[in-house]
């Protein structure tokens, strides 16, 4: 089973910043991580590996510095290392980024199953696999917790609903989005470790894939953040100090 895994990096919790004019988020000058719901997808594929064989991508849409991240991932089992990076990618909405993955994905060719995390912590969309599987013209489901039987031409998920868990068998190749339930992703290894660092990753530029100019980056987007805001502040934490001063505040006399 060949397995292609879609990643990204995305700016620490702490420094997610927006372009005021664009509304992009700013990824140059802040430290990055790969996005946590990512770190799930790559373990899921490596446990595929491990039972059924064949070859692990990753592929990502990113600058340049991404690249240190795709060698961490290689460092935990994936076999080839893929960086989508142009500054003709640069202001990509979901659908924009979708394309561009799409394209990448095609050029790897005899790809399985796909699979990505649930959403970036930057967008918090959960949009783009969805939309990938569109472009690809293949099955998905979205929210996996579990990957059951596999074979040759089908594999068998349970996906989180609102009040349960629905199961589905999908035909290959197929595309999932994995949540956090799924898995607990491990550590690399000393040898990982080393084999990451020496991994070379494969760059392709929008023109290495064939990519419109049109059809990608800020220009390719059908969308726009018009206005962001912080969240208001909450009111301050009151402890009572019994049932006293309960009562008075259910009577309107005090302030909870």
């Amino acid at each position: 089973m060949n397995i292609c895994v879609c990643v990204k990096q995305v700016p620490s919790a702490n420094e997610q910043r927006l372009d005021p004019v664009t509304g992009t988020v700013i990824r140059e000058g802040v430290s990055s991580i790969l996005n946590p719901f990512d770190a799930y997808a790559v373990e899921e594929a490596v446990r595929l590996k491990a039972k059924f064989g064949g070859q692990i991508a990753a592929v990502s849409m990113g600058v340049p510095s991404a690249v240190e991240t795709l060698r961490r991932i290689v460092a935990v089992g994936v076999d080839r290392a893929i960086l989508l990076t142009d500054r003709a990618f640069a202001g990509a909405d979901t659908l924009a980024t979708a394309r561009a993955l799409a394209l990448g994905i095609q050029k790897i060719g005899n790809v399985d199953l796909i699979l990505c995390g649930r959403m970036a912590t930057d967008g918090d969309t959960a949009q783009v696999g969805p939309m990938l599987a569109e472009l690809l013209g293949i099955p998905h489901a979205t929210d996996v917790s579990k990957i059951g039987a596999a074979g040759p031409e089908f594999i068998e998920v349970a996906r989180m609903a609102d009040d349960g868990y629905l199961r589905a068998r999908l035909p290959l190749p197929a595309l999932l989005t994995v949540v956090k339930e799924i898995n607990v992703p491990k550590l690399p290894s000393v040898a990982g470790v080393l084999r990451g660092r020496r991994a070379g990753v494969d760059v392709w530029s929008a023109s290495d894939i064939g990519a419109d100019p049109g059809e990608i980056g800020l220009r390719g987007s059908r969308t726009r953040v018009v206005k962001t805001a912080r969240p208001e502040p909450r009111a301050a934490c009151r402890f009572l100090s019994g049932a006293d001063e309960l009562l008075e505040v259910l009577k309107g006399g005090g302030r909870a």
